[in-house]
């Protein structure tokens, strides 16, 4: 991205609390008014007021219509140059909401095509960032974990379907770091301004 280009990004905040006092809708503000500081064009997903099914069977995933609320999503989706995903870390992975998300909207024809041995990616052009609070210190779930569920998402979602570059940033210790509130923020709205 070039100095002083805008961009079209897409914000999913992926915390299924609604509770305003959570500290992954706070993240979200943040990256909000620094992209909107810089001029770039944002459109945002708050998970928490989607109502949407889970898919139960392939058939439902490959041959259904999605649901309205996902078609919008879809449309956000394809619309966006760059997508921003904020979560916490619930069991070592994303919550199942967002995972339920991602299943809906990753649907073939949209997300994916062709030979379902060898699909092709029909997201490309698109990049990402990753942003994850948690319990644990960052740096045991980056060492000693691997910041496995992560890779994973980058790898078997966001990237099977064309998403990359694709980066992180890791919160973590949030519930014992209240004075490092204001850090987090801060990056988030530079973030937001850099449209990464």
């Amino acid at each position: 991205m070039s100095v002083g280009s805008h961009r079209k990004i897409l914000l999913v905040d992926g915390h299924p609390d609604p509770d305003s006092g959570r500290l992954v809708h706070a993240l979200c503000e943040a990256y909000a008014h620094g992209a909107a500081e810089a001029g770039h064009a944002l459109r945002r997903i708050e998970l928490a007021t989607l109502a949407f099914p889970l898919i139960g069977s392939r058939a439902a995933w490959a041959d259904g219509a999605p649901p309205q609320p996902i078609a919008a999503a879809q449309a956000d989706i394809a619309w966006a140059e760059h997508l921003v995903f904020v979560y916490p870390l619930w069991l070592g992975d994303m919550p199942a909401l967002l995972k339920g998300f991602l299943e809906q909207v990753a649907r073939p024809g949209f997300a994916i095509s062709g030979d379902p041995e060898r699909p092709r990616r029909l997201l490309k052009g698109k990049s990402a960032r990753i942003v994850v609070t948690m319990g644990m210190p960052a740096f045991v779930y980056r060492h000693f974990f691997g910041a496995h569920s992560v890779k994973s998402f980058e790898r078997n979602i966001l990237g099977f379907v064309g998403i990359r570059p694709l980066r992180a940033v890791f919160f973590g210790s949030v519930e014992r770091s209240v004075r490092r509130r204001d850090r987090w923020l801060s990056r988030m709205r530079t973030l937001g301004q850099s449209g990464r």
